[in-house]
């Protein structure tokens, strides 16, 4: 926790980059919204609180970006909806999936910059994190692709085997709701399980490739395994108090998400509101991977200690392709 509070240019750069990604189609949203209602008066009680009637009206000839314009979009009910699609395997608009994975390249650019930093515990300037972004980000692309190999039988094979398969089997003879539910929780904390076990071994395998400045990503997924296996309590623990720490933002914003309001000051509240909670969840995205870099190094027996050197201007590659 502490790497990550003394690098907060990081997180002010992944906040603003966050921004930049979702401005896009929050503009072509608005553009929708403004065409529909023109200057009709359901654009006055839209100015005025939730107008439930408006809003169905409008998704019903919605597409694209507009037919994720409903209620659940509202403080925390967007949170809610984004855990559920997730949990349930649930498709997005394709516009929506694009701008996502657009968003996941940048993550994987700045992966290595970022874990550099970390792991170095010093300011690295802006061309030693770029260079090590570039340095680094090829890797992380070959890393990338297993992860979503392994992500796609998850969610393909592993979902569909638990939910649309053993969940009816299991409950078609029931009579109460609850007995139901819970085995469906149940199941949601097996496949969170096996969405954790592989999410740390792809965690240290980037650590690894960033402290060891390993090339092969197949030689850092079997070095984070064996990392992990060593350290299982350490390692498991930590990921454990990092995850709580999500559960607890996610548990302030509930308590502080504004609902829906009148335009003017209440709305500019509610935006601040939301853009905390994002900048929070950055946070937590950022304590995890500071952690578990220093849990490594740790164990590792060599604080602060990188094997790649650090470029220095004018002798990075940087100053070199000019």
């Amino acid at each position: 926790m502490r790497r990550a509070t003394r690098a907060p240019m990081i997180l002010l750069g992944v906040w603003v980059m966050t921004m930049l990604v979702s401005l896009p189609l929050t503009l072509v949203l608005r553009g929708m919204i403004v065409q529909h209602l023109g200057s009709s008066l359901a654009g006055e009680r839209a100015a005025a609180g939730i107008d439930d009637d408006w809003m169905q009206e409008f998704g019903d000839q919605a597409a694209g970006i507009g037919i994720t314009f409903k209620p659940t979009i509202i403080g925390f009910a967007a949170v809610l909806d984004n855990s559920s699609a997730f949990l349930d395997n649930t498709t997005r608009p394709l516009v929506v999936v694009g701008a996502a994975s657009g968003y996941i390249g940048l993550w994987i650019f700045l992966a290595g910059g970022i874990l550099d930093r970390y792991a170095r515990e010093r300011p690295t300037r802006a061309h030693g994190f770029f260079s090590a972004c570039g340095g680094f980000f090829f890797r992380f692309l070959r890393l990338a692709a297993v992860q979503w190999v392994v992500y796609a039988m998850l969610f393909g094979f592993v979902h569909r085997l638990l939910f649309d398969r053993f969940y009816p089997y299991v409950t078609r003879d029931l009579t109460v709701e609850r007995t139901a539910f819970s085995i469906r929780v149940a199941l949601y904390l097996v496949f969170g399980l096996a969405l954790t076990a592989f999410n740390l071994v792809f965690d240290y395998a980037k650590v690894r490739a960033v402290v060891e400045d390993r090339r092969s990503i197949a030689g850092a997924l079997g070095a984070a395994m064996r990392f992990i296996g060593r350290n299982l309590g350490a390692s498991a623990g930590l990921y454990a108090a990092n995850f709580v720490l999500f559960l607890l933002a996610m548990a302030v914003y509930a308590a502080v998400a504004p609902g829906s309001g009148r335009a003017g000051a209440t709305m500019w509240i509610g935006f601040a509101i939301g853009q905390i909670y994002v900048l929070a969840r950055l946070w937590v995205k950022l304590v995890f991977w500071a952690s578990e870099t220093a849990l490594f190094q740790l164990r590792f027996g060599h604080a602060a200690y990188v094997a790649r050197p650090q470029p220095a201007w004018p002798d990075s590659p940087a100053a070199d392709a000019i």
